[in-house]
């Protein structure tokens, strides 16, 4: 066995798989930039749908088919549901929207920004001194990861399902005003009607 077939692949000659991991990332990052730059809500719920999609297909690649249908059936399948049951009872309009941009773009740019330099270095940070086993036993499990999300997670899992619930009850609410808004029309008297009323 020659040299060339036993080392390892470097930084300049990828596999297969790390090039469609970089072009799904890519295509994942446009969809995250059009969601929350786009002046349409429906659009941006659409775009929404590509984003967490992306990443299910991310963590397909990295062999953690668990966390990817997990994705696809709570994140595409039911926040975005969700999403869209909020736009059509609150009756929110289907075109483009000039409410939906409030002018603060340099602003919310540097709190983006400010936001994702901090979690990457709290990441980089937390797992600087980190290596996986590869040779070790598998960690991605479903059974590995139902213990540690109902072990150690189940709070923030749980208060996330309530705030999700509070968000369409207060659709329903804001759809159930403006139906009674308008069905008791305002009626208005003229002057003449006025005078033949006396």
């Amino acid at each position: 066995m020659s040299l060339a077939a036993t080392a390892p692949h470097g930084f300049l000659s990828p596999t297969g798989v790390e090039i469609a991991f970089l072009l799904v990332g890519l295509v994942t990052l446009g969809a995250a930039l059009i969601t929350v730059t786009t002046r349409q809500l429906v659009h941006a719920a659409l775009w929404l749908v590509v984003t967490l999609g992306g990443l299910a297909v991310e963590y397909l690649l990295l062999s953690a088919e668990f966390i990817a249908w997990v994705q696809v059936l709570i994140y595409v399948g039911a926040v975005v549901v969700l999403l869209l049951f909020g736009l059509m009872l609150t009756k929110a309009p289907i075109g483009r929207s000039p409410d939906a941009d409030s002018g603060n773009r340099p602003a919310a740019l540097v709190v983006a920004v400010g936001s994702a330099g901090a979690l990457v270095w709290v990441v980089t940070d937390a797992f600087r001194a980190t290596w996986i086993d590869l040779d070790g036993p598998a960690a991605g499990t479903t059974r590995v990861t139902g213990e540690s999300l109902f072990r150690h997670w189940v709070l923030p899992f749980e208060a996330l399902s309530v705030l999700l619930l509070a968000a369409l009850v207060g659709a329903i609410v804001l759809s159930r005003k403006t139906r009674a808004d308008q069905a008791s029309p305002v009626v208005v008297e003229t002057p003449g009607e006025k005078e033949g009323a006396r």
